[in-house]
């Protein structure tokens, strides 16, 4: 006599899946434990709670989706009004601290600095053609996209204040367009540790970057 295994019932509901149609009445007979309480239900019962729960698990999901793209539809919006503000300012000298305060105001950011390697003459006395270290400079030229993490000491950390207030920042390089050399560097920097992180998206940061270098890109000697 041959005896079954789980397997071999298995395999064979898999090959004939009229089966329960053939035998309706085992539907409502076979019993399963509720996966919550344990009590027993039927097979129909626990294929309809499988399917709440999948169901559940769905709308869930569509729900993180609609969250996050109305995230990013308030995110464009303060994109659109950051540039606007940008358009709108004629005055070069007044133009780094509008990008800077218009920045802080419309994000959200509590610190933010500029540099710009080589100004023009009429910006000498603004806080964004102070010196820079020839280190900053070349690690702006390395990078390809914004840094975010921790401050570990960065210069450019040391524009936003006194040591110790940030704990996070966002390192942008500016370019004119493709160009593999930078101008400058605009940073970003709050006091909570979490608010730049290694792990976070960076499409509007760069999308910030390529912007405010496109802006500021008259203002170089």
């Amino acid at each position: 006599m041959t005896t079954l295994q789980a397997d071999d019932i298995a395999h064979y509901l898999v090959r004939h899946q009229d089966f329960f149609e053939q035998h309706p009445q085992l539907l409502s007979q076979m019993q399963l434990p509720h996966p919550h309480d344990g009590q027993a239900i039927s097979l129909v019962e626990r294929q309809s709670l499988m399917l709440r729960e999948r169901v559940k698990a769905l709308e869930g999901r569509i729900a993180e989706m609609v969250r996050h793209g109305q995230e990013n539809d308030a995110t464009a919006e303060k994109l659109i009004c950051w540039v606007r503000s940008l358009l709108t300012e004629t005055d070069e000298v007044a133009l780094p601290a509008k990008l800077i305060s218009e920045l802080k105001r419309i994000f959200e950011v509590p610190h933010a600095a500029l540099r710009l390697w080589n100004p023009k003459p009429a910006l000498a006395t603004l806080d964004c053609a102070l010196a820079v270290e020839s280190d900053t400079i070349t690690f702006a030229n390395s990078m390809r996209i914004p840094f975010c993490g921790s401050n570990v000491g960065f210069e450019a950390a040391s524009w936003l204040g006194p040591d110790g207030v940030v704990k996070s920042v966002a390192l942008l390089p500016l370019r004119v367009g493709a160009s593999p050399e930078t101008f400058g560097m605009l940073v970003l920097g709050s006091a909570d540790a979490d608010r730049f992180h290694s792990s976070m998206g960076t499409a509007f940061l760069e999308r910030i970057g390529e912007l405010a270098g496109a802006a500021l890109a008259r203002l170089r000697a």
